[in-house]
């Protein structure tokens, strides 16, 4: 096995993944992915199957106009239906219509499919993958070649399973896809069988590709036995979406073929964008990104245990397995009540202020940190408020407005005969030695405070108009106090180019989230403030 071995990835998330219960893709979704996927370098996009919906029609359709700038845009359909000729299948003239050079076609290899799916003889199964490939390259395409169930098929009846393999390859297909469609496979069998096809078919030149699914949690481990016995493409979607369970996950399975083993999957350069790919996708689809996902995770290189602080400070090796801007990911040192003062100092230069150990501001930290996560604050996902803390502890923390009090009523009435609630909040706010009295309106309590609060800040920070609060979380701590139990709320605030996350606790949960609030309000201020007393870090999306 010779150095850096190319293995072609082809992305199927447009197609595959968009089969996820609860993900859809409008064309506009579809077309920026494809752009990202382009732009990452990924040499096969499957785009969808034309014909079967308005949506991909025009996808293609746009695409021959406005083409990519490197890789091979591919259209998706089955061979043709049994005793219907090729050329007179009006599926197989929509896959013309796309004009795409590459077409991916699926047939059957699971006896078990033929006859009780398709009700079909076995060799007019075969007839069927013969004429449309044979087909199809009369009218000067390129056929990659999708064996269907072909791991339950070949387990099932190997000899059957190999003749629509070999008819695939004699009809002319350029690749001949293994798909572990049930995903119910595990790595050894799919190593096994890999090497009996090559075994039973030792004069195949055909290359082979390798297609799983996660229903047994075994995709990226399936796909890389694959490669490991020979496959030289690998299907995959971004972040692992797709049907039931999902696909193979092409943001851990790349970075495991290209830096952990002996193959390349993309240029060294375009490998950084990972990490970006990932997010920006999950972004497009409305879907959390995993934050323990390897490699493009947020916690995938988080440290949060004091001695392994301590001991990646000195040497990443000790508990990194991997460079995270390898894959374009960043080290991360989370904040949290098992924090020592290598976690405070770690945390504290990555917002560029510098301290020693000898500092005292770094004992008053660190107990006012295990103080307040005592009490519920949780500081992990709330950095902003964690570098707050540090502002106060230092004496740096700039006091932008001090309030007074705060009164929120809520009306509940039916007046169209559809439930609605209408919030009333007032403010008191003393700004620069100036009492201020306002009130808002919202559809919510918290809604209604935000709005009065920043009608009152507004006519002093008028930067406040370009903050949004993006995403709002509450978390009760302990459940078995009913009503009565305390709440920690995360808002999560942005100004259109950054994002910063605050947080708030108490038993009442509106002056949870006014802490949680007035904390986002104030960080965003710090970043827009021209003299800041000490650097502000950038927390990008």
């Amino acid at each position: 096995m010779s150095q850096n071995q190319p293995v072609w990835i082809y992305d199927t998330t447009l197609r595959d993944g968009s089969q996820r219960e609860g993900l859809a893709l409008s064309f506009e979704d579809k077309i920026r992915i494809a752009h990202e996927l382009d732009d990452l370098g990924v040499p096969f996009i499957e785009g969808g199957w034309p014909g079967a919906n308005p949506k991909d029609v025009q996808f293609f359709w746009h695409l021959q106009e406005h083409p990519l700038k490197q890789a091979q845009v591919v259209a998706f359909c089955s061979t043709r239906r049994p005793h219907v000729a090729a050329k007179d299948d009006p599926m197989l003239k929509a896959i013309l219509a796309a004009k795409t050079q590459w077409v991916t076609l699926f047939g059957k290899s699971w006896d078990l499919h033929v006859t009780e799916g398709l009700h079909t003889t076995l060799a007019e199964n075969l007839a069927m993958i013969e004429d449309s490939i044979t087909y199809l390259q009369q009218q000067g395409r390129r056929v990659i070649y999708d064996a269907e169930h072909w791991f339950d098929g070949y387990k099932n009846n190997p000899e059957y399973a190999l003749k629509t393999l070999k008819m695939a390859a004699d009809s002319g297909a350029e690749w001949l896809v293994l798909c572990d469609t049930n995903g119910g496979t595990l790595p050894h069998e799919v190593t096994e069988i890999v090497a009996g096809i090559q075994q039973a078919l030792p004069d195949l030149e055909t290359p082979l590709g390798i297609h799983t699914h996660n229903d047994a949690g075994m995709a990226v481990a399936n796909a890389i036995a694959a490669v490991l016995g020979g496959a030289n493409m690998v299907q995959g979607t971004i972040n692992g979406y797709g049907e039931r369970c999902g696909n193979a996950n092409l943001c851990t399975l790349i970075p495991t073929l290209q830096c952990k083993l002996p193959y390349e999957c993309l240029d060294e350069k375009k490998l950084v964008q990972l990490t970006k790919t990932s997010r920006l996708v999950s972004e497009i689809v409305n879907l959390a990104p995993d934050d323990h996902a390897p490699y493009v995770g947020r916690s995938a290189f988080a440290h949060k245990g004091g001695i392994h602080v301590s001991a990646v400070k000195k040497n990443p090796l000790t508990y990194e397995h991997l460079v995270p801007e390898t894959v374009g990911n960043q080290r991360r040192i989370v904040i949290s009540d098992q924090s020592g003062l290598s976690n405070i100092l770690a945390k504290a230069a990555s917002f560029g202020i510098e301290l020693d150990k000898t500092d005292p501001e770094c004992r008053v930290i660190l107990e006012q940190l295990k103080n307040l996560e005592h009490e519920g604050y949780q500081f992990e996902a709330a950095e902003a408020s964690f570098q707050l803390l540090i502002r106060s502890a230092m004496g740096h923390r700039q006091e932008f407005f001090s309030l007074q009090g705060f009164h929120v009523h809520c009306e509940v009435g039916e007046p169209t005969g559809q439930h609605q609630a209408l919030a009333i909040a007032t403010i008191k706010l003393e700004v620069n030695g100036k009492k201020l009295l306002e009130a808002a309106e919202g559809n919510g309590p918290v809604a209604a405070l935000d709005q009065a609060l920043r009608k009152a800040l507004t006519k002093f920070y008028p930067e406040i108009a370009t903050f949004n609060l993006t995403d709002y979380k509450v978390r009760i701590l302990d459940g078995a106090a009913g009503t009565d139990a305390k709440t920690r709320v995360l808002v999560e605030s942005s100004d259109g180019k950054r994002r910063w996350t605050t947080v708030g606790v108490s038993d009442n949960i509106l002056e949870a989230s006014y802490r949680a609030v007035v904390e986002g309000i104030e960080y965003g201020l710090l970043m827009h403030s021209p003299y800041p007393s000490v650097p502000l870090p950038v927390f990008t999306a």
